[in-house]
């Protein structure tokens, strides 16, 4: 690949299929926000660290600031825009509504990208578990209290948070 050059790039954005062109180095955040206009994939530290900009590829949660495009090439993309298909919540976004599991929401979409994939794994995390994997993001309004009752509370786990 030249690396001047713009190569087309289709992958199945949320169920359709999508074209766009890229760099080869170009990040998957940016391809997906300026190419092809998916603005719910927020880029927060550029280095894997916050999570912010994590997606579904081939129903696996990754961040996008560590995946080319031209790596996307023929897969399954799944953002937070593909979440709640005919405009209603899931269950997930419900319970984060009621809970208040999000104030400024700069890094809700990739922690819901990212539980939408671990709950497939682990239906019913224990609130270690839980918080373990939210690790991998970073928030900073919140306290994870919120985020963590809305996650028990769709398991049917106990919501008995403690606020740490």
């Amino acid at each position: 690949m030249n690396a001047d050059t713009r190569h087309p790039v289709t992958i199945t954005l949320n169920g359709r299929s999508r074209t766009g062109h890229a760099h080869p180095r170009m990040l998957l955040s940016d391809f997906l926000r300026h190419e092809l206009g998916a603005h719910g994939t927020r880029v927060g530290c550029e280095h894997g660290v916050c999570g912010a900009c994590t997606v579904r590829i081939d129903g696996v949660a990754q961040r996008t600031c560590l995946t080319l495009a031209v790596q996307a090439d023929g897969r399954r993309v799944d953002t937070v825009e593909g979440l709640a298909p005919e405009g209603r919540m899931t269950a997930l976004q419900e319970a984060f509504r009621r809970h208040h599991a999000l104030q400024c929401g700069f890094c809700t979409a990739g922690i819901l990208m990212s539980l939408s994939d671990y709950l497939e794994r682990v239906p019913r995390p224990t609130e270690g578990e839980l918080r373990d994997m939210l690790s991998g993001h970073l928030c900073r309004c919140t306290g994870y209290a919120g985020i963590v009752r809305a996650v028990m509370d769709v398991t049917g786990a106990s919501t008995e948070v403690a606020d740490v």
